[in-house]
């Protein structure tokens, strides 16, 4: 895909938990943005939008989804000479720790 110019790759996430954990693996030096669907329509349309992420100068990087609903990771070149495969992993939210179970004295 194309935008602004500058090739990118789209993973549409879907629905996510909050918690949820990405993990991007790169080749290169790219960047990276974690949106929700309306950024993604406004990145799609050149248009100004808010973004989880940035320059991933190291590989794996992990984002967590801030909250729950519609996610688009977005991996593109702009600024960057070489082109970057990418690969992504979703992780579930982690499953919150048991309560500790008090006994009652006699």
């Amino acid at each position: 895909m194309s935008t602004n110019g500058f090739p990118y790759t789209h993973y549409d996430l879907n629905d996510q938990r909050s918690g949820s954990v990405i993990e991007i693996t790169l080749t290169a030096v790219a960047n990276v943005r974690l949106m929700t669907h309306a950024n993604f329509d406004l990145f799609k349309n050149a248009r100004k939008h808010k973004f989880l992420g940035g320059v991933a100068k190291k590989s794996p990087i992990r984002l967590s989804i801030p909250e729950s609903g519609h996610w688009h990771v977005v991996v593109d070149m702009e600024g960057h000479p070489t082109k970057a495969e990418s690969s992504i992993k979703l992780f579930p939210p982690p499953k919150p720790a048991p309560r500790p179970r008090f006994n009652q004295a006699s």
